[in-house]
């Protein structure tokens, strides 16, 4: 069987590197940290990861999570309280735990259309100037593939006077010439206040983040619960991370045999008659229809080609879209499924309305 719905996009769990680096954490820390970060689990793989990923985006300073989503949650909330009054302003397609994290803290905030700078502008116009504000935006949203326009957001934010955070975990790993994701693609971590990312993902290991201010960060850090309350990653992971990240920060070889993956899975699925969504990332998309239409196609998948890929539906997606999520990776073995037959009309065309991530 092979997986084709990993988020291990880089391959980069299976690295020499990377697992090298866990087994010699492991013989000389143990297994685990032992502690909150701020008690006793704070090692010196952690302080080192921390200041790589600092040096990656460009910022004073970076803090570790259990989780992005812990560490989108936990800042997003904690930002509400620390700042009275912040209106955020968030994408309609954010991430689940930047929805959960701004319904945490409770403030007001305003919805604005995906990628529509319009609609943003026209929330941002109705709040005085001198209000707090926070407009929160992913780089690469995951169900259609889209990638939002960073740089004129931040204009938009600096023309209101608005702090930017941009959840770049689809991102990190994949885009720019260290991997920084598409804000050092297009040159602007530095107009970006505090970007998330994970580990998860394009890095292969687990653990989320924050990177900003260091003001910023130790505020966090001081007053999160999803960050003082828990034990800190384990050190080997911690670890791995750090290995990864250095790869990557110097290797082009993994993004590189990621791009062409995708260019030729597209193209496959393109020459076969289905309808794959147009997007300028590395995400998939194939509408399919219907819920049970979506997971007949990939039971199709599994049974016949031996390839697992999960159906997305509902809450993931929309009701009416149904979704197959399955971003190539780089090792993706292709050849093995080639289609030998147009699609089969059987299954009645697909609905303009429904989605399949491939």
């Amino acid at each position: 069987m092979t997986v084709w719905c990993s988020n291990d996009y880089l391959g980069m769990s299976q690295h020499p590197k990377v697992r090298a680096a866990m087994h010699e954490a492991i013989d000389e820390v143990g297994a685990g940290s032992g502690g909150t970060r701020n008690i006793s689990g704070t090692s010196h793989y952690h302080v080192e990861l921390e200041e790589e990923l600092a040096d990656l985006h460009g910022k004073e300073a970076a803090l570790l999570f259990t989780s992005a989503y812990i560490a989108n949650e936990s800042t997003l909330s904690t930002l509400t309280r620390l700042m009275p009054g912040l209106v955020i302003f968030s994408d309609a397609k954010n991430h689940a735990s930047m929805i959960e994290g701004i319904r945490h803290g409770g403030g007001p905030k305003h919805i604005f259309r995906n990628n529509d700078l319009d609609h943003l502008e026209e929330l941002l116009k109705k709040v005085p100037l001198d209000t707090p504000k926070l407009i929160a935006f992913e780089s690469v949203y995951s169900m259609d593939g889209n990638i939002s326009s960073i740089g004129s957001i931040c204009e938009l934010a600096e023309k209101y006077n608005a702090l930017t955070y941009l959840d770049e975990v689809h991102a990190v790993g994949l885009y720019g010439p260290r991997g920084g994701g598409i804000a050092e693609l297009e040159g602007a971590m530095d107009r970006v206040d505090i970007i998330n990312g994970t580990l998860a993902k394009g890095f292969g290991v687990m653990g989320g983040y924050i990177a900003a201010s260091k003001a910023c960060c130790d505020a966090i850090r001081s007053y999160a619960p999803g960050f003082i309350f828990t034990t800190s990653l384990a050190p080997a992971i911690a670890a791995g991370a750090l290995a990864s990240i250095r790869h990557l920060k110097v290797s082009e070889l993994e993004r590189a045999r990621h791009r062409e993956r995708v260019r030729t899975l597209k193209g496959l699925m393109k020459q076969a008659g289905l309808p794959v969504m147009e997007n300028p990332s590395h995400i998939v998309p194939v509408m399919v229809g219907d819920p049970v239409h979506c997971k007949a196609v990939t039971d199709t998948l599994l049974t016949h080609y031996g390839i697992y890929v999960q159906p997305i539906n509902y809450p993931t997606v929309p009701r009416a879209p149904s979704a197959c999520a399955s971003p190539p990776r780089r090792s993706t073995p292709i050849s093995r499924w080639q289609p030998s037959s147009p699609p089969s009309k059987s299954c009645g065309p697909p609905a303009p309305s429904a989605r399949a991530n491939m």
